[in-house]
């Protein structure tokens, strides 16, 4: 037995005979052209029949795993209707005199190289999209069709070097039960299409893998990121029952896909999804969140040595909210400080950070930081449905303050003639005593409030949450935390304002009737938690005396 280490990509075990498949290698020849004109006709004539190819993979993906699923194959057509990149290819052919194959690779590979050296991961796993149009083209251009995965009459767990999103589409997801690659990344657009088709995938092992034979028998651990090849008596044994375990709640949980969230009594709440950053996108749509609660902006900012510039800022809001279809996307303006520090943000040291220079206090202290984001911000909102809060808000002034730059900065694109959306929402967390004391006059500013229970319940109990001694003390169902939550709703709705809990009580089972009961318009919880609150919901009776 060899146990191969990679990276999860869809938590699932799967066990079966392994169907490996090589892509064909393809070197693009490189010769001088008589005619560019023609060549750039051949050139655009490609790119139709490649745009074809794409909308028949999306009206297939739309078919097969809905719309949100589908977005990837709309995004690589935008790709691939990009300026920058059409004008490279030509250029590449009116002044090198080049073939139109060759101009599309030098592209291919400039491009690729521009977002991996991109610090961060989801922008670093763009490159692949770039390859995978470019490799398109390239092959519409020489004439040739798709390359065809063997037909199995079993299912088969495909292992491969790499799958890009059109490949990993056309697998017969009946005949395909895990697939293992070994490159690839977690923020991958074919790793999101796995989570979104339910299919269990590991990738980025390494090249043992494809030392791998064909037929021989496999075990898949998507949650560990494990590949057993050819596993023992005892380790087969061990992963069946994990395999049974998990396909009992899965298919527990499945019934509830696509029903409604409501109560016997028909009373009816959002459930929408916290995610840290895009690779979590996949897991929300899989789970059949409503939308996006709570994008953690300052993901963009972590594991780097300096700030995220506007253009990449705005690639990754947008790809979220295209990849969403509409559903809206609520995203948190950067929160570092307290437990995310950021040495680039030259913060000084202090005593008891969680009371300090975090959050809102941050982005008013350093507007040029501020005013980039909410540029990438607005510059993404003509994507899909954009709502953006603010956090750590205590004052009315704060609010003011923050509305009024995101006015000016509104102001600075429409003189640019950059669109921006006019629907978006603006709204205002509520996680500090102060915010949810003064809501009523908070609620007339904004459009939303998004409780965050973690700091509120730290906050109002004066008990630091990362302090483990005082943890038995830290009753998040503190009876005061539950009045702050209620008073804020209350002066929402009084507002005419719609309200969400988008902290860790939000997924809490017992406390799901109170929040029902107070009128909480939205919760917003981690993926996995989104159809067992659905299944609580729907046994709920509101119309029953309250225990």
């Amino acid at each position: 037995m060899k146990v191969l280490s990679g990276k999860g990509v869809y938590g699932g075990i799967a066990i079966g005979k392994i169907s490996l498949f090589h892509r064909k290698s393809r070197s693009v020849t490189r010769y001088t052209v008589a005619d560019g004109e023609a060549e750039i006709h051949r050139f655009r004539q490609a790119k139709a029949v490649a745009a074809e190819e794409l909308t028949a993979l999306y009206e297939k993906a739309l078919r097969d795993i809905g719309e949100s699923g589908a977005q990837i194959f709309e995004i690589h057509r935008m790709m691939l209707e990009d300026d920058d990149y059409t004008d490279a290819v030509l250029h590449a052919i009116r002044t090198e005199g080049v073939n139109a194959e060759y101009a599309v690779a030098t592209a291919a590979e400039n491009f690729s190289m521009v977002f991996s050296s991109m610090e961060d991961p989801y922008m670093q796993a763009r490159a692949a999209d770039i390859r995978d149009i470019s490799h398109r083209l390239i092959r519409v251009l020489e004439g040739k069709g798709e390359e065809q995965m063997a037909p199995k009459e079993e299912p088969r767990i495909i292992c491969a070097d790499d799958l890009s999103p059109s490949e990993t589409m056309r697998l017969d997801r009946e005949l395909v039960a895990a697939f293992v690659t070994a490159d690839g990344s977690v923020n991958s657009h074919t790793a999101i299409l796995a989570r979104t088709m339910g299919i269990p995938a590991v990738v980025a092992v390494g090249g043992q893998l494809m030392e791998a034979r064909d037929g021989e028998t496999v075990i898949v651990d998507g949650f560990a990121g494990r590949v057993y090849l050819s596993p023992d008596s005892q380790t087969l044994e061990r992963m069946e029952e994990k395999r049974k375990e998990d396909q009992k709640e899965k298919d527990l949980l499945q019934k509830y896909k696509g029903m409604d969230n409501v109560t016997l009594d028909g009373t009816r709440i959002d459930i929408f999804a916290n995610i840290q950053g895009l690779r979590e996108v996949g897991a929300a749509l899989l789970h059949d969140a409503g939308g996006i609660g709570l994008f953690r902006s300052e993901f963009l900012y972590l594991d780097r040595r300096d700030f995220p510039t506007e253009e990449e800022q705005f690639q990754v809001y947008k790809t979220v909210l295209q990849s969403m279809g509409g559903k809206k996307v609520v995203i948190r303006t950067v929160d570092i400080g307290a437990d995310k520090q950021v040495g680039y943000f030259g913060l000084e040291r202090e005593e008891n950070p969680a009371m300090g220079m975090r959050g809102i206090r941050i982005c008013l202290n350093r507007p040029s930081v501020f005013r980039t984001q909410l540029r990438a911000l607005l510059r993404a909102s003509v994507f899909g449905k954009l709502a953006v809060m603010f956090p750590m808000i205590t004052s009315v002034s704060e609010v003011r303050d923050a509305m009024e730059l995101a006015t000016q900065v509104r102001q600075d694109l429409d003189r640019e003639g950059i669109p921006c959306s006019n629907r978006t929402e603006w709204g205002i967390m509520i996680e500090t005593p102060a915010a949810a004391l003064i809501s009523d006059r908070l609620a007339p500013l904004v459009d939303f409030f998004s409780i965050g229970t973690n700091d509120l319940t730290q906050y109002t109990l004066a008990m630091d949450r990362q302090n483990r001694s005082i943890a038995a003390f830290l009753d998040p169902h503190h009876e005061a935390v539950m009045r702050l939550i209620e008073m804020t709703v209350q002066h929402a709705h009084t507002a005419g304002k719609w309200v969400g809990i988008c902290g860790e009580l939000g997924a809490d089972g017992e406390l799901t009737e109170c929040f029902l009961r107070m009128g909480v318009d939205e919760l917003s919880v981690p993926p996995a938690y989104i159809l067992r609150l659905r299944d609580k919901i729907r046994n709920l009776d509101l119309r029953n005396d309250q225990k």
